[in-house]
């Protein structure tokens, strides 16, 4: 299984929480890892996208079709997160479009085995898989793709 985290890009600062949107920035962010994500896309990928506005809107440079998933909003725990995908025996590709410290978090478990609070910068994609290798299971980090060298 694949699994693809991807920040959202720069968003503008503001209350409520999930109605902020991307700025002039952020979509520039968004695109470029867009463009970059669609020249290597996986077969199969599901895209899945926390509720907030920032999440869409970055998930919406790359593609239309996505589900909006509860579980990804802000301050949910790791397992609702690995819940939704089903990492890792889920099969397939997913696309998780989400927020920090979750991600982070979520990054420092698949590479180290615990959660710590890793950062994950604003827009950046990191895209991890799962194998088999001689019966045991192992996680791989095959890109991280922050959207300033894209």
């Amino acid at each position: 299984m694949d699994l693809l985290l991807w920040r959202h890009a720069e968003a503008v600062d503001g209350i409520p929480d999930n109605t902020r949107e991307l700025t002039e920035r952020g979509l520039r962010q968004a695109h470029k890892v867009a463009e970059w994500l669609d020249s290597r896309r996986p077969k199969k990928l599901r895209v899945l996208v926390s509720p907030t506005t920032r999440t869409r809107q970055t998930a919406s440079a790359f593609t239309q079709s996505f589900e909006v998933v509860p579980a990804l909003a802000p301050g949910n725990d790791i397992a609702d997160i690995l819940g939704a995908c089903g990492w890792p025996d889920g099969g397939g590709a997913v696309l998780i479009v989400g927020h920090q410290p979750e991600l982070g978090r979520l990054a420092s478990l698949l590479l180290s085995g615990q959660e710590a609070d890793w950062t994950i910068k604003k827009g950046a994609l990191w895209w991890f898989s799962n194998r088999v290798r001689d019966d045991e299971t192992q996680t791989v980090l095959r890109a991280v793709m922050p959207a300033d060298l894209v």
